[in-house]
């Protein structure tokens, strides 16, 4: 029986690969090829906005121009990029492309895996790895996991390892998966299982299928948690679980995180969850501009944004001088995401 290291968020794992590794500092950008999928999984958790559509995202930002995916990556110090989609390898030669121009910008350090749900042959792995693919992660059909060895992915995760690249099965957490575990084990792989979760777009097809929401504050599956941990701890392969809470609570506050050190003003204010934190005045600005001139505020403390017509300051310097801004004058204190009209997620009136 395995030990199991756990990172408070429900996760647990036997061995970490290394995309789930730097997953965990939040390091790795998410490059979505397209929306475009063959299959048609009942879970599939994908928006509207995505679902069939064919466009590319660098984690949220749709993407227009190779600079847009290299800015992102830049912006988050990204150490790798998991490329996924919809079906990456229906557009092979976008995803090659992405590939080779992340490996030109940022190195052969530049982790990057990819998650498939087709079981590519040889000729297309050793595309993919001399592009520079460093770790592939295959997503099998329900219906194949009892006899994995017999089925073209099992033959596709050996002519992956075969071909230099560590190499993955990942699943959902439905049901226990000796075959997969036995496979992978074999060929010296991994089985990463996430958590199954209900979404606006899946939420029908689960009912449908008699899956119940975890508890009210959850898009979690009841019982999907449960059945991840039971194949860690007894697994004989390298097995991560993977909660729904984990994406939250470490991998979307460890990505902020990295982004705010970089695009932060010196007047900003870096949370815990990797939100920024500043002061905002509206309304008379002649007049609050005045007062910041009278007070010395020094220039780097704040910013004037004539096309806004706001001013942003250091929330600790707006506290101080909020009394004396006198009417006409709106301040409050911001906490929003780091990004570029980034989501506002308070806003406290002073």
């Amino acid at each position: 029986m395995n030990k199991l290291e756990e990172d408070g968020t429900g996760s647990a794992h036997t061995k970490l690969c290394e995309g789930c590794r730097l997953c965990h500092q939040g390091a790795k950008m998410v490059l979505f090829i397209t929306g475009i999928c063959s299959r048609d999984c009942f879970y599939c958790p994908l928006s509207e906005e995505r679902k069939g559509k064919d466009v590319v995202y660098a984690n949220e930002k749709v993407v227009r121009s190779d600079a847009d995916v290299i800015a992102e990556a830049r912006q988050m110090d990204a150490l790798g990029t998991g490329i996924t989609g919809g079906e990456p390898l229906i557009r092979l030669d976008r995803t090659i492309h992405y590939i080779r121009l992340l490996k030109n910008a940022f190195g052969k350090q530049h982790h990057i895996h990819l998650y498939t749900s087709t079981a590519p042959d040889i000729d297309v792995l050793e595309k993919l790895k001399n592009a520079g693919l460093d770790e592939i992660r295959f997503h099998p059909p329900e219906d194949e996991w009892d006899d994995f060895r017999n089925t073209r992915y099992y033959a596709s995760l050996k002519a992956a390892k075969e071909a230099g690249m560590d190499a993955g099965i990942e699943i959902p957490a439905i049901k226990s998966v000796p075959e997969i575990e036995k496979a992978v084990k074999d060929v010296g792989g991994f089985l990463n299982l996430n958590e199954l979760e209900f979404s606006d777009t899946n939420c029908d097809a689960m009912r449908a299928r008699g899956y119940e929401l975890r508890d009210d504050i959850s898009n979690a599956v009841r019982g999907s948690e449960q059945t991840g941990y039971e194949i860690v701890l007894n697994t004989i392969a390298n097995t991560r679980y993977c909660s729904s809470r984990f994406k939250d609570a470490i991998q979307l506050r460890e990505r902020l995180k990295r982004i705010a050190r970089n695009v932060a003003r010196p007047f900003d204010e870096i949370s815990d969850d990797g939100t920024i934190i500043y002061g905002e005045i509206t309304g008379n600005i002649a007049a609050a501009l005045k007062l910041i001139m009278e007070v010395e505020v020094p220039s780097g403390m704040y910013e004037y944004n004539e096309d806004t017509g706001r001013i942003e300051i250091a929330w600790w310097i707006l506290e101080d001088i909020a009394e004396d801004l006198g009417g006409g004058i709106e301040r409050s204190i911001v906490e929003r995401y780091p990004f570029e009209n980034g989501l506002v997620v308070e806003r406290i009136p002073l």
